[in-house]
């Protein structure tokens, strides 16, 4: 379990990004992040993989504050796909996605054959084994987007952090990563994933957590969150929800 506690934090010179943040990702469930833009969701994400440090509160892994993990310990339980990242030049998509067994891998040696196993698998869920020999560079923006998760994936994590992962996606490989980030969850890991996208949230995310300028707004099921009072209040919009197994907004 990923605990937030009573969090705040304000980059340096600005106006406080969070205030007072409490959140809970367990394992077996997918927890989606929604809200505005500016509201803070990838900031919390960097607080919860211990880029940032909270000005007040506390982020704790099974209990322990991730503050106190040495970085190796920290890979090994906790993986990140951030927003946006550039593709390292003169590295392949396998090289990229090794990368990801860092924490396995003693100091001064060399990956084994069962970490280019583990690696090549993540490869073939996300849907680009074909692309191993591929240089980074050369990829489309979905095909870079997939590598990165392959490569959260070999860290065998507990606990995955997605930073918008299908924003650059079409609508196939959207629902196939989906898809399978519900497999992971239902395999035990915690998924947090940050969304734009509020009807694919309510559909593969067990839980919504709405935040509206660095504040908690809502925390529960997709059904209990997503109502016409919260769209209008936090994203300034109105309309209907309708429910068909899922809830989906209608704009008027």
């Amino acid at each position: 379990m990923l605990t937030v506690r009573n969090i705040e934090f304000g980059y340096a010179g600005g106006e406080q990004t969070l205030l007072g943040v409490s959140l809970e990702a367990r394992g077996g469930e997918v927890l989606g992040l929604l809200g505005p833009n500016g509201s803070g969701k990838s900031t919390l994400i960097r607080l919860m993989c211990g880029a940032l440090r909270p000005r007040r509160g506390e982020v704790l892994l099974d209990g322990a504050p991730v503050s106190s993990l040495r970085p190796r310990a920290l890979a090994r339980a906790l993986s990140l796909v951030p927003q946006s990242a550039t593709p390292p030049e003169g590295f392949t998509a396998l090289d990229v996605v090794l990368m990801g067994r860092h924490a396995y891998i003693p100091r001064l040696g060399r990956e084994s054959g069962r970490d280019i196993e583990i690696a090549r698998e993540a490869m073939r869920r996300t849907g680009v084994e074909a692309l191993s020999e591929r240089e980074a560079r050369a990829l489309s923006g979905g095909e870079w987007q997939r590598v990165l998760i392959a490569r959260a994936l070999a860290q065998e994590a507990g606990v995955l952090l997605l930073d918008e992962p299908v924003a650059n996606l079409d609508i196939r490989y959207q629902l196939e990563i989906l898809r399978l980030l519900r497999t992971l969850a239902g395999e035990g890991r915690a998924v947090v994933l940050v969304m734009h996208d509020i009807d694919l949230a309510a559909r593969f995310c067990d839980r919504l957590a709405v935040l509206r300028k660095g504040r908690l707004y809502a925390d529960g099921s997709p059904a209990a969150v997503l109502t016409p009072a919260l769209l209008r209040e936090v994203y300034g919009v109105s309309g209907v929800v309708q429910r068909d197994p899922y809830p989906h907004f209608v704009p008027d």
